[in-house]
């Protein structure tokens, strides 16, 4: 391939492992119940919850007795993609 389609799919590869990592800290976050109010907070969730609202209008059984799932979902998706990406970077 060319340079510029490995670069380009290098930086997607990028683009997501980084959100991957703000899933998970959103993830953990859920759990200590920071301040809302608290910019960083407020930029993790601007960037996961509209996500984990699509998938839990699509799929509402990812919710199990009040546990999101969501998270663990998107993950997953993300990783698939990001192995065929790699894959094709090959």
């Amino acid at each position: 391939m060319s340079i510029i389609v490995n670069s380009i799919i290098d930086l997607i590869l990028l683009f997501i492992n980084i959100y991957v990592w703000v899933i998970i800290i959103a993830a953990l976050l859920s759990f200590v119940n920071p301040d809302p109010r608290n910019q960083i907070v407020q930029i993790i969730r601007n960037l996961t919850e509209p996500v984990f609202y699509y998938v839990r209008r699509k799929l509402p059984f990812v919710v199990v007795s009040g546990i999101d799932l969501s998270p663990i979902l998107i993950i997953f998706v993300l990783n698939i993609i990001s192995q065929f990406l790699y894959k094709l970077h090959m």
